[in-house]
């Protein structure tokens, strides 16, 4: 790397008072700028297309000090003095999906989240799609994860007992002029990318298939290998099959710092009490690069992207059956990348998302502009979607390295470390996979320590809870018969029963809040969005745990729904 060109590059963009200067093979730019795209934009200057090594942020932000990480109010010692084989640090799809994968070995595995559930930040907070991988390149660790990620779905939804669709994604083209190029990558993308199932589909045919698309669009990129899952659903699925066969999940855990010496992390302190490890995986999402300077082996940064998305109610869902968008080889005064219609596999119409770079990693507020941008893109892609159907929207963080490509390697100062960092869109689908690459290299690395034997016990196969809207009535009646909880329905817009909602508490991994009970079995999803079930979801998580009304939460840290009684008497 020529370094001194690169300062020479970024000073006539952004001012003679950055650095940029060479650390340990990497890039490391260092100064003081006016706006957080001025920073992206300086580092993004640095990156090296073939990613021969990584570009590093040091930069500051003038006038202002970027957010701390938040923290559980938790304060105990619970986990003083653990000594598990691997410490998974992050309980996202990543950690989830390794832990799960580790308990193929007999090993100790013990999975920390400092929230109060999984799957709270990016793994929680996005569209569900399972991506084909066709707008990848060649020679990437996302390309190379997505293709084989993507072909391990069926079974690992199948193994987990959570609903997928293989809906198939269609990118509409609008003009003639662009089918030869168009025809000459799909070319590239089935016999050098390996995305075997791209194809191109005539006008005609997408109307048959998809009739509420434009009618404008000549033709479309189709792939159908695209899928649909639940992401939420799937990391808990991931988390609770791993705690069946006997890993341990700590949640409202926090890693506050390391005790590094000799290259090697001798203890973790958590605001649960110190472990001592044999072997980390760093899968902490948009803090992976913290986790990472804990461990003294930071050679990459995070800047994290904001994404929000709108979910349709049920009624809007026929008017996409699979994933949609649009795309044109034409300049345009707007962004057209990214995003689209997803067909969930909850059958409502999710839209959106939109890339936003952001400094702060936990801020989850969503603009009004961004719902609005979202919709006017996507008016293109199908000019019936409406405002007046969204039922509620969301906003998540992703965590992308400068180089936009994952970090899934060994540590480079530090040995007993695995990093699984700059995990966003493919993560979800790129998951099965590098859980795979990533629990062999742990069980590799504890074996330096001590032997690793297989797990004769291991069993991938999770059991759900039933989902009585699922079902025919023979077999609703015929379990509601058995369990009359299963006939006492709670919330209405989803047809959730008492029943579902008591499996859902006394599964491998219950969480006691309104949210967790709700990304489980779906009360509080519908339309009225937990108007009418929210208190007696919390009335029967009182009844289970014994806790006063009061003291049950929506989520996690002081999100407390009631405050006391707002009538005199003897509270009947």
């Amino acid at each position: 790397m020529d370094c001194k060109k690169l300062q020479k590059k970024v000073q006539n963009a952004y001012g003679k008072s950055i650095r940029v200067r060479e650390r340990d093979g990497n890039v490391v730019l260092s100064g003081i700028l006016p706006t957080w795209e001025d920073i992206v934009g300086a580092c993004t200057m640095c990156v090296d297309k073939k990613r021969r090594y990584h570009v590093i942020n040091d930069l500051k932000l003038r006038g202002t000090e970027l957010p701390k990480m938040k923290v559980p109010d938790i304060q105990d010692q619970a986990l003083e003095g653990r000594k598990p084989d691997v410490l998974i640090v992050g309980g996202g799809i990543s950690g989830a999906s390794i832990a799960r994968e580790l308990m193929r070995w007999k090993l100790d595995v013990l999975l920390v989240d400092k929230e109060a559930d999984v799957a709270m930040h990016a793994s929680g907070r996005n569209d569900g799609e399972v991506h084909p991988g066709i707008d990848l390149g060649k020679g990437t660790l996302k390309q190379h994860y997505v293709i084989s990620g993507n072909r391990m779905y069926g079974k690992i939804c199948k193994e987990l007992d959570v609903p997928f669709k293989r809906c198939g994604q269609y990118v509409g083209m609008m003009h003639w002029s662009e089918l030869l190029p168009v025809c000459l990558y799909v070319w590239q993308r089935k016999r050098v990318c390996g995305v075997s199932d791209t194809k191109i589909l005539p006008a005609g045919v997408l109307r048959k298939r998809e009739p509420h698309l434009n009618k404008n669009m000549k033709f479309a990129i189709y792939n159908g290998s695209a899928g649909s899952v639940c992401p939420y659903g799937l990391t808990i699925a991931y988390a609770e099959n791993a705690v069946q066969n006997g890993a341990e999940v700590a949640l409202n855990t926090a890693v506050l710092s390391m005790e590094v010496a000799q290259g090697q992390i001798k203890s973790v302190l958590t605001n649960r009490g110190r472990i001592y490890p044999t072997v980390v995986i760093n899968a902490a999402g948009t803090f992976a690069e913290d986790v990472a300077k804990m461990a003294q082996d930071r050679f990459y940064s995070i800047h994290p992207r904001r994404g929000t998305n709108a979910i349709l109610d049920k009624k809007a869902g026929p008017l996409m059956g699979g994933i949609a968008s649009w795309k044109t080889l034409k300049k345009t005064k707007g962004h057209t990348k990214g995003g689209g219609i997803v067909h969930t596999a909850h059958d409502n119409l999710l839209v959106g998302p939109d890339a936003i770079e952001t400094y702060e990693k936990e801020n989850f507020a969503t603009e009004k502009s961004s719902i609005e941008n979202n919709f006017k893109k996507q008016k293109v892609t199908v000019e019936e979607l409406s405002e007046r159907d969204i039922i509620t929207y969301f906003t998540g963080v992703r965590a992308p390295t400068f180089e936009e490509d994952f970090v899934i390697e060994p540590g480079r100062k530090t040995k007993n470390l695995i990093h699984c960092a700059g995990i966003q869109s493919p993560g979800l689908t790129t998951a099965p996979a590098v859980a795979k690459d990533v629990s062999l290299m742990a069980a590799k690395m504890v074996s330096r320590y001590h032997p690793v034997q297989r797990n004769e016990k291991y069993d991938p196969h999770r059991k759900g809870v039933p989902r009585l809207r699922e079902m025919p009535l023979d077999k609703r009646n015929e379990l509601i018969q058995k369990r009359p909880d299963y006939g006492v329905i709670i919330c209405r817009c989803e047809e959730v029963s008492r029943g579902e909602i008591m499996d859902a508490l006394t599964s491998p991994l219950p969480v006691y809040t309104v949210d967790a009970v709700k990304k489980r079995v779906r009360p509080g999803m519908g339309r009225c969005q937990g108007g009418f079930c929210m208190p007696l979801v919390a009335q029967i998580i009182s009844e289970v745990t014994g806790k006063p009304l009061e003291d049950v939460k929506k989520s996690g840290g002081d999100s407390y729904i009631l405050y006391g009684k707002t009538k005199a008497g003897d509270g009947r």
